[in-house]
């Protein structure tokens, strides 16, 4: 499992390992987070109806095809326990570190497919598929390589896969993507009978302190998922939240803050191959070094300059895109790291 490095010393680190967003919450989901703080004695709707509601407009889908709860990470949670009982889940081998948790927790055997370079190898997934198989998972983006997926592979992947074998689709990173050819998993929910998309407020939306995120599901998963959860989670303040942040002035906003990322995150993978290191493209609020056996060294080293990032050790180093001063920062580290040969 991937684990951040830590800082040392009294300087505040830049936390660049966590993917969260650099920017303050939103101000108009903020005020209503303030306001309902007014209610903090009274438990929260059960079945988020409002949230429920709201998601339903937006996506054009019934309430019984969507699930709330805490986080996509949650939510991957309860449906691959609720899809038993057989045995086996699939999915990549450089991928979300949650996933080996999540398949572990609900009592399951992981099947870890080896990457295809940055991204998934989608046909070698679906030759891993057998009558064992409870579900499949996909992330798109990838985390934490940042790769996204296209397309026609997915349709020829799901083409592939038995309709009694739900696909399990997690787009925490979706706001991001800006590559035509990545396909939305809703167009894939509506094309498909068996495919699950698991959604986030945690990143774009700015709300990972509140863990709430969303699944659209097939109605007839809906009931048993919803079974697995906690009662009374999300939270109000979480469920709250959500709704504003759904709102078109919010959206708009969002937008805004979204493109400024992408941009940044254009401009730190530049900066950093100018330097001379590999940077895998990437679709998501993260850029990924392969630097192999060089990643704890790395890590360490960023960690004694105040700088935090994720290392997966023998493979490389995922680096959150943070706010300019923090991209400068890290920047300022890489170059004088590689000066001294590291």
């Amino acid at each position: 499992m991937m684990t951040p490095a830590t800082a040392v010393g009294t300087q505040p680190p830049a936390d660049l390992s966590m993917n969260e967003t650099p920017y303050p919450p939103l101000p108009g989901v903020r005020r209503v987070v303030e306001d309902a703080a007014a209610t903090l004695q009274r438990y929260p709707d059960r079945l988020s109806s409002a949230l429920v509601a709201a998601l339903s407009a937006r996506l054009g889908v019934g309430p019984e095809a969507i699930l709330v709860g805490p986080g996509s990470a949650g939510l991957c949670q309860h449906l691959v326990q609720s899809l038993g009982p057989r045995p086996d889940v699939v999915h990549p081998a450089l991928s979300f570190e949650g996933y080996p948790l999540i398949i572990g927790n609900a009592g399951a055997r992981a099947v870890p497919v080896p990457m295809d370079g940055y991204g998934h190898d989608l046909p070698a997934m679906a030759d891993a598929v057998t009558d064992r198989t409870r579900c499949v998972l996909l992330c798109n983006p990838n985390n934490p390589t940042g790769a996204a997926l296209r397309r026609d592979d997915v349709e020829a992947f799901l083409d592939r896969i038995p309709a009694d074998v739900p696909v399990i689709v997690d787009e925490a990173y979706r706001e991001f993507v800006t590559d035509p050819r990545s396909p939305d998993g809703m167009d894939l929910y509506r094309a498909y009978d068996n495919v699950c998309v698991l959604r986030t407020f945690s990143k774009a939306y700015g709300l990972a302190a509140l863990r709430v995120g969303y699944a659209v599901v097939p109605p007839r998963l809906t009931r048993a998922a919803a079974l697995t959860g906690a009662v009374f989670f999300p939270s109000a303040l979480a469920q709250a939240a959500a709704v504003a942040s759904l709102t078109p002035e919010v959206g708009a906003e969002l937008s805004r803050r979204c493109a400024e990322l992408v941009a940044a995150r254009t401009g730190l993978i530049g900066a950093l191959r100018g330097l001379g290191l590999t940077v895998a493209p990437s679709e998501a609020n993260f850029v990924w070094l392969p630097l192999g056996e060089r990643a704890v060294p790395f890590a360490e080293r960023a960690r004694e300059a105040g700088i935090l990032v994720m290392a997966l050790p023998g493979a490389g180093v995922r680096i959150t895109v943070g706010s300019p001063e923090a991209n400068e920062r890290l920047c300022a580290f890489v170059r004088a790291a590689l000066a001294d040969g590291l």
